[in-house]
């Protein structure tokens, strides 16, 4: 076991906590005993999670309104946890943001934005906090990946390569905690029906095709808690992820890259 059982001087940080995949971490932690802390920028969401989880359960619920791709804002969210009165024993990095076009056809503020929370907000929060865990022998980090980090993906560019970023930090990493008594345990999704597609600026596709096709905040938010609860190196909940596992890392890329590029051309100019 790797997150610790609760305990009432403890919190587990959890990052887009206001919706979707970090609301359900949210509850799905609340439901085991866990006081939190969540951090976003709708405060006038976090207040109504927290409101919802300290009725349901008695726990400690901090929330933090903050824009973690801001240098400034993050700066003080980590501030606040390092010197805060609980000690934080796990931290799901799990705010991101994607978008869904031709690179060059992108506003590239956008973009820029979207490396700045996917990947550098998430690799200074586990920087930042993870000495205090090690030190204290005891905690656990839960990364947000996706199946989009697989493989490069056109139409997706900048999108894939973060979570590419994602999935390999956090594989290395669980190694390096080794022996420590904290781990690193990255989830991969496939689709899941949240706001993703909204702020991606494709909600009409977003949801589209089978049900059997698209999984739910719930499912997802149950295999990662488990996944970290346990210490696991990784979790690829469902088949899709599991086959574009594989998949991604044996298709040679003259294949992969063209056929993306076609298929998302395509959902680009449905779009």
């Amino acid at each position: 076991m790797s997150l610790p059982p609760p305990f009432a001087s403890a919190t587990v940080v959890v990052t887009g906590a206001s919706a979707g995949i970090g609301a359900e971490l949210a509850r799905g932690l609340a439901r085991r005993g866990h006081n939190l802390t969540l951090v976003a920028r709708d405060e006038s969401r976090l207040e109504e999670l927290a409101g919802e989880l300290r009725a349901a359960h008695g726990l400690e619920v901090d929330t933090v309104a903050a824009d973690l791709a801001d240098d400034e804002a993050r700066e003080g969210v980590a501030r606040a946890l390092e010197d805060g009165v609980h000690e934080v024993v796990g931290l799901c990095n799990n705010a991101g943001v994607g978008s869904f076009g031709r690179f060059q056809e992108l506003p590239f503020e956008g973009e820029a934005q979207q490396v700045r929370l996917n990947v550098v907000a998430l690799h200074d929060l586990t920087g930042r906090l993870l000495p205090g865990m090690v030190a204290c022998g005891r905690g656990a980090i839960l990364n947000v990946g996706s199946i989009a980090g697989f493989q490069p993906q056109p139409i997706q560019a900048t999108y894939s390569a973060t979570k590419a970023f994602v999935n390999a930090f956090s594989e290395a990493l669980h190694e390096d905690l080794s022996g420590t008594g904290v781990s690193c345990t990255v989830i991969a999704p496939g689709p899941v029906n949240t706001e993703f597609g909204e702020r991606a600026g494709v909600p009409g596709l977003w949801g589209a095709g089978p049900d059997s096709l698209w999984g739910t905040p719930e499912q997802q938010a149950r295999a990662a808690v488990e996944g970290m609860v346990e210490g696991r190196r990784s979790v690829l909940p469902g088949i899709l992820p599991k086959v574009a596992m594989v998949s991604g890392r044996a298709t040679p890329r003259s294949i992969a890259l063209p056929a993306f590029r076609l298929l998302g051309s395509r959902l680009v100019d449905r779009a």
